[in-house]
């Protein structure tokens, strides 16, 4: 692997271990911080694809992915307890769920950069965003608490997620995952729209060093 890649490997290796940490923590009723470090992996997809191509950003969510994996693995061997019971910090649905919906998503999102990457600057890096986030975030909470995958771990099936409350609090009544699900994207599309500053700004840093160097 080229050693040019491996600011980017790095990079996406300290979002995912961020995120996988994070996600363990509230942030008022609906948010969990990981929802703030976790687009950046998007970010990163995007800088890698538009400066090194296709090829590169594809071995960044591989290397992210496999990452991803270790840390699971890891968090299903730590026993938590609580309220006369123990638990692992991370279910096999949780790892499922999320390793489905990075690998999936974020392999989409490469694929629609590229076809997007001859229009305007922008419009690649937010549409494969704005899409990748979406499957990505359909994906993770579906799988990880909905009802309709309680067959995958019988052993941990996630109640509190399931049980009906207003959507984010003030909508029709829905599980409580859609309100998590929803809060979370909501998150995405913002930091989406932020991120096309930083996006330009290194993306454009990245292809004049890289010229430079040749």
């Amino acid at each position: 692997m080229k050693r040019i890649y491996l600011p980017g490997i790095f990079a996406m290796a300290i979002v995912v271990v961020a995120s996988n940490i994070l996600v363990q923590f509230l942030l008022g009723d609906w948010l969990t911080w990981g929802a703030f470090t976790y687009p950046i992996a998007f970010l990163i997809t995007d800088i890698m694809n538009r400066v090194y191509g296709v090829s590169a950003a594809r071995r960044i969510v591989l290397a992210g992915f496999f990452v991803g994996i270790i840390c699971s693995l890891i968090g299903t061997q730590v026993v938590l307890q609580g309220d006369g019971y123990t638990f692992p910090a991370v279910t096999l649905r949780v790892a499922v769920g999320s390793g489905s919906a990075f690998l999936i998503a974020q392999m989409l999102d490469v694929q629609i950069f590229d076809r997007l990457r001859t229009g305007a600057w922008w419009r690649a890096p937010l549409t494969s965003t704005l899409v990748g986030s979406a499957l990505d975030t359909l994906i993770f909470f579906s799988i990880s608490f909905s009802a309709i995958f309680n067959w995958l771990d019988t052993t941990n099936i996630p109640d509190w997620a399931q049980s009906a409350v207003p959507l984010v609090g003030t909508g029709p009544e829905l599980p409580l995952w859609a309100s998590l699900a929803l809060a979370d994207w909501l998150v995405k599309l913002t930091l989406a729209l932020v991120a096309l500053i930083p996006f330009r700004i290194l993306a454009q840093y990245l292809v004049v060093r890289t010229v430079k160097t040749h």
